[in-house]
């Protein structure tokens, strides 16, 4: 396997909320597993809670203690989500460099041409 070039950020805070990393090159160990069906609990999560916020919103009646609580769990959702978002891209293989040579070389169109 190859070695990651990076720390992998992990999708929980240690016990003084500073993020943590794990450094490992074997993608299927257990911790690098837990954090992998963790990341998807908590995509899952945020699929779930977006669609309560959806029926919250469309409720006339919802009061502001309703509507505080659901901004409180939208910001964690979100925090858990860009965190999964910087891991996983912090993950992607970098381009080579014959592709980013071959993608120099493609036809541009002018911004003009969006109006």
């Amino acid at each position: 396997m190859k070695a990651h070039s990076e720390l992998r950020l992990l999708p929980w805070s240690g016990p003084d909320g500073k993020p943590c990393y794990l450094s490992t090159d074997d993608d299927s160990s257990h911790l690098s597993r837990l954090a992998d069906t963790t990341e998807a609990a908590q995509l899952d999560a945020g699929q779930e809670l977006l669609e309560h916020a959806m029926e919250v919103i469309a409720d006339a009646e919802s009061g502001p203690a309703e509507l505080r609580l659901l901004a409180v769990d939208l910001t964690e959702a979100l925090r858990d989500t860009l965190r999964v978002a910087v891991s996983r891209g912090h993950r992607l293989p970098a381009p080579d460099s014959a592709a980013r040579e071959e993608e120099d070389a493609s036809p541009r169109v002018p911004t003009t041409a969006f109006g």
